[in-house]
């Protein structure tokens, strides 16, 4: 029998969840993390990554934090102040000092995240040569593929909070859009090195399949439509 058929076959198989699955293992790209001169925390519309970044800083990883976002396509209706803003007074309600907290509020995506919070790095004449990098756990690769390409010769590591993918939704974010974001994400990781945006990455195929299929069963509402 052809093994593509076999391929195909099994993931007409599989459950939603069991291909989301697919694509959250293969996105939340965790490291072992280790002191570094600063925290830089991505901003989203999951409170749970400014958790993550405190929890980080109270722990002694890094001697300050760096909240990064303006308004993106998921937060325009939620916040009422940018990303960066609503983390910040997370982490100060928490127990972070306001003055090891430095904000950058204007960015609308990953690669303006890094573009921008290097700026404020280098305008405020910070010294740092390390960095972990704190995102959402299924946005851990493409945040990584982003600083790589946008920031090459910066040391860092990616981490985010420790939740599974059973354990993720909330009244915030539904599995359905966790699912649909993810589906985007992933395509994103195929697409963006031809763009620029990110180096390229590895990717099992059976994770490019998993997305195939859940495409096929219309989530879709965060693919961009690729150019013939």
């Amino acid at each position: 029998m052809d093994s593509n058929f076999c391929i195909i076959s099994r993931m007409e198989n599989y459950s939603d969840d069991q291909l989301a699955e697919i694509l959250w293992k293969y996105n939340n790209l965790q490291q072992t993390i280790n002191k570094s001169d600063c925290i830089l925390a991505l901003g989203s519309n999951d409170i749970r990554v400014a958790h993550r970044a405190t929890e980080l800083f109270l722990s002694g990883y890094a001697p300050f934090i760096i909240f990064s976002g303006g308004f993106g396509v998921l937060t325009k209706q939620l916040f009422n102040k940018p990303e960066a803003e609503i983390f910040a007074d997370e982490a100060i309600k928490l127990g972070v000092p306001k003055d090891k907290i430095f904000i950058e509020n204007q960015s609308t995506n990953t690669g303006e995240n890094i573009i921008l919070s290097r700026k404020l790095i280098e305008e405020k004449g910070l010294k740092i040569k390390s960095i972990i990098l704190v995102q959402k756990p299924y946005m851990l690769r493409r945040a990584f593929a982003t600083f790589k390409k946008q920031w090459p010769e910066m040391e860092f590591t990616v981490t985010a909070p420790q939740i599974s993918f059973t354990g993720y939704p909330n009244k915030t974010i539904s599995k359905n859009l966790l699912i649909n974001i993810m589906v985007g994400d992933t395509q994103r990781i195929k697409l963006y090195p031809q763009k620029g945006f990110q180096i390229p990455q590895d990717m099992p195929s059976n994770v490019w399949e998993a997305y195939e299929e859940l495409v096929k069963r219309g989530y879709t509402q965060h693919t961009i439509k690729e150019q013939k």
